[in-house]
């Protein structure tokens, strides 16, 4: 059997050793208390505080005093403003590192009231409430640090879209960085983060002081705040809206806007979005005992970093049909063409100024004509509708002798009698005899008025109508300056209730209406946009037309002379 013991080892020598290494173990652990008490004394280190951390002598034998982390954390800071040019064909936008904000805002392709490319940034309320793209916090003193400290940008200078700029700013308690990509449309991507004490915070990129165009106490007043959720659009008015609150996601796209431009933040996840409201009074020049009022707002992500696109342009369908809004499906549009607002009869506007479109582009290049063009297209394909309650207003007179007859028979009955039950069922019988339709005065005007007001609502929103001339008018979208639309409308007005017979009326209260009525109308027309008082006053020129017409033929001749015989009987 091999022997695997070392040879040069004794039998019993593991057991000593052990022995020995165990009892030297026990001295050792014994002595401790003793070398404590009685052995040589080992200087203590200098005393440190809580955030203190000893820093050894650095090689060059220069003296560094004891500092703190946060103290010895890198500064990223401008040591002077500067700033940065971004432009395209579309727009021109001024930077400055100062906040790392939006001094100006040109859009290149539209006007203002003198002529010059439209500035957005209001300056007088930017200045006083914040300029575009500043960051909101819901910290104060954290938010006016971050819009007024110096960033560090690589990017002064001038620029030309696509282009790329970023700001950064660090100090011992916050750290934030802006980036924003351009390129050849409207839309400008963005992304902001801020640390404040080694923790994300939330700080929204915003628009907080309405727009350029606000010129006039009319402007101001309407801006609205507006998001959609899935199909869902809601539109919260001047006066409803509320400064400072929070309304929390899902948006897919949230905006503050007036009526002709917008600035609207699309979110790259809907669901962890934040809205802030921001609403604010400015100085009114023309009347200081009631201020203008101005809205903003900030969108960004609640849980830290934001990153979402920008729209910054005007609400023209055309334009907004080309940019996409994410995470819209079911058959909702997936752009922006919902911020245009064409009222509940959103159906009927759009496809008559894609029309009133098509005639300004091919037809007649004035929208001035081109809405003079429509209006005759329009008053013609209703003239049938016209005849038609012309018609039934005839055959209405014609036995109006023979309902006055049954009802005088019913006459000593009270309305709940149920004698008089019979009086409406002789009063159908005698009507679908002669083939008259109670209803037929009324039905042309209930299908016209829809087709109406959605001309009145197209005209109000369509922004080719700014600034757009015809005649003596500047501008088809403001008041007429000299009130010669309005004054036709009160012209033409009177002289078509003049012509058109109005069975059933009582003589002396046709001829209040006939006066009250274009009074009133051209009351509410004074200060409408021309385009809408220019529809209407030709509209009225061609009914008036028409109603000559119809009064020559036999069936107006026949409507007109029932009118008189009945007056003259009246009057004996």
């Amino acid at each position: 059997m091999a022997d695997f013991q070392n040879p040069q080892q004794e039998p019993g020598t593991e057991r000593r050793l052990l022995l020995v290494f165990a009892l030297t173990f026990l001295i050792i652990l014994a002595s401790q208390p003793l070398l404590k008490k009685y052995g040589p004394k080992t200087p203590e280190p200098p005393k440190q505080t809580q955030n203190e951390t000893v820093v050894p002598t650095p090689p060059a034998a220069v003296s560094v005093p004891v500092v703190s982390p946060s103290q010895s954390a890198a500064t990223k800071q401008a040591s002077a403003e500067a700033e940065t040019v971004i432009e395209n064909d579309l727009y021109k936008i001024r930077f400055t590192n100062r906040g790392g904000r939006v001094k100006s805002w040109v859009l290149k392709k539209f006007d203002d009231d003198k002529g010059q490319p439209l500035e957005l940034v209001n300056p007088v309320a930017a200045e006083k409430y914040g300029y575009p793209l500043s960051l909101w916090s819901y910290d104060e003193a954290l938010r006016n640090k971050l819009n007024s400290v110096l960033y560090v940008t690589p990017a002064a200078g001038t620029q030309t879209a696509p282009a790329d700029i970023s700001f950064e700013y660090t100090d011992p308690e916050v750290s934030v960085r802006k980036s924003f990509h351009f390129d050849h449309t409207y839309v400008v991507k963005l992304e902001t983060s801020v640390v404040y004490k080694g923790s994300a915070v939330s700080a929204f990129p915003m628009w907080p002081a309405g727009f350029g165009d606000e010129t006039n106490p009319a402007s101001y007043a309407a801006s609205r705040i507006e998001y959609q959720n899935g199909d869902n659009v809601e539109r919260i008015a001047l006066k409803k809206v509320i400064g400072g609150n929070t309304m929390h996601g899902p948006f897919h796209w949230a905006a503050v806007t007036d009526q002709y431009f917008a600035a609207v933040f699309l979110p790259e996840d809907p669901r962890s979005a934040a809205l802030v409201t921001l609403h604010n009074a400015l100085d009114n020049p023309q009347d200081a005992k009631h201020p203008n009022e101005i809205l903003g707002v900030a969108v960004g992500n609640l849980a830290g970093p934001t990153v979402a696109r920008l729209y910054v342009g005007p609400k023209a369908l055309d334009v907004l049909e080309t940019v996409p809004v994410a995470g819209l499906a079911g058959g909702v549009e997936p752009d922006l063409r919902r911020l245009l607002d064409f009222g509940w009869l959103g159906l009927i506007p759009r496809p008559l100024f894609l029309w009133l479109k098509w005639t300004y582009h091919h037809i007649v290049p004035n929208w001035g004509w081109a809405i003079v063009l429509q209006t005759l297209i329009i008053n013609l394909a209703l003239l049938p509708l016209r005849l038609s309650q012309m018609r039934s207003m005839l055959k209405m007179q014609r036995v109006a002798p023979q309902i006055k007859s049954i009802q005088e028979k019913y006459k000593k009955y009270g309305m709940r009698d149920p004698r008089k039950q019979p009086m409406n069922e002789e009063i159908a019988a005698l009507y679908k005899k002669e083939g008259v339709n109670p209803a037929g005065g009324c039905l042309p005007l209930v299908i016209q008025m829809p087709f109406l007001f959605a001309y009145y609502r197209m005209l109000g929103v369509a922004m080719d109508l700014r600034h757009a001339h015809w005649l003596w008018v500047p501008d088809l979208s403001s008041p007429d300056p000299w009130h010669i639309l309005p004054i036709a409308v009160i012209i033409t007005m009177l002289i078509m209730q003049r012509l058109t017979p109005q069975a059933g009326m009582d003589p002396t209260q046709q001829k209040m209406m006939n006066i009250f009525m274009p009074v009133m109308l051209g009351f509410i027309s004074w200060n409408l946009a021309a385009g809408l008082c220019l529809y209407w006053s030709v509209g009225n020129v061609i009914q008036t037309v028409q109603q000559l017409i119809m009064n020559r033929t036999p069936l107006g001749r026949e409507m007109r002379e029932m009118l008189e015989k009945r007056a003259r009987k009246k009057d004996k």
